[in-house]
């Protein structure tokens, strides 16, 4: 049986979906927090149980006769993420499963200053310490981050935030195929995945002539110094901690953290990947 973790979330959900196409219902099982917002699933002949990372011990029902595991990562950072996803290994070497996957991404590294990024890097660790062989899905960055970086550039015609650089922004539905198809066939890659990246890694100079000629208004990219910008949003109510993660995202993508680009997922896929400028269009 293949489980998928976090299956009403964004990525899981839409994995699922994909999954569906490809192997009968109840060879799928899914562990998610709350069970009644997966009714739909369950009705359709998917195991539905709850499993928590944050209660270790809801783990092993939510696992049982696993044959692969996907472990969709946390939404924490830190120690705390990195003891959830823990918890889900070793859970998931209990459960006798023969192969884990987990949804890391392409600029996982322990120096990385966007907080998420060591997250990875030790969970794939981890991973490596263990007996049982696993998949480290290195995605590109989700695409939908985007339109969270605009502000009122839409309003305003200024696109307003600190220095940045490109980014190789991925659509979740790409990656959810993709992920999908991996787990369908289980040998497929050992290890770290190449780099599962959109076609093109863009800036948000780049971001402001896409918006430009979607809109037909002028869109400026307006460089924000670090500092004021973090202290514009926590008086907008975003709490401190919040906003110097992204500035850290920001910070990572000027050392060229996330630039790079790869053809792994169009060959996955069999087709082309989703470009931001179609993203952008359906968001507007």
């Amino acid at each position: 049986m293949i489980i998928v973790s976090g299956a009403t979330g964004q990525l899981g959900s839409q994995t699922v979906q994909r999954l569906l196409e490809r192997v009968p219902a109840d060879q799928i099982g899914i562990s998610v927090r709350d069970p009644g917002r997966a009714a739909d699933l369950a009705a359709r002949g998917v195991r539905v149980r709850r499993g928590d990372f944050t209660e270790p011990d809801s783990l092993a029902a939510a696992f049982e006769d696993a044959t692969q595991i996907l472990i969709v990562s946390s939404n924490t950072s830190g120690d705390t993420a990195v003891e959830q996803h823990t918890a889900a290994i070793e859970a998931a070497h209990a459960a006798g499963a023969k192969r884990i996957l987990y949804t890391s991404h392409q600029g996982a590294s322990e120096d990385s200053t966007f907080a998420p990024m060591p997250d990875h890097a030790a969970t794939e660790r981890r991973l490596t310490e263990g007996s049982v062989p696993f998949t480290a899905l290195r995605n590109g960055f989700y695409a939908s981050t985007v339109p969270l970086l605009l502000g009122r550039a839409l309003e305003t015609g200024e696109l307003i935030a600190p220095a940045d650089g490109p980014v190789s922004w991925t659509a979740h539905a790409d990656l959810a195929e993709a992920t999908a198809r991996i787990l369908a066939d289980e040998n497929r890659f050992d290890g770290p995945t190449p780099p599962l990246t959109g076609p093109e890694a863009l800036d948000l100079q780049d971001i402001a002539h896409i918006l430009t000629d979607l809109t037909g208004r002028t869109i400026r990219r307006v460089l924000a110094a670090d500092d004021e910008w973090t202290a514009n949003l926590i008086a907008l109510g975003m709490p401190a901690g919040q906003a110097n993660l992204l500035l850290g995202m920001f910070h990572a993508s000027r050392r060229g953290e996330f630039t790079t680009t790869g053809p792994a997922l169009e060959d996955l896929l069999g087709h082309p990947a989703t470009p931001l400028r179609t993203i952008l269009e359906a968001a507007l």
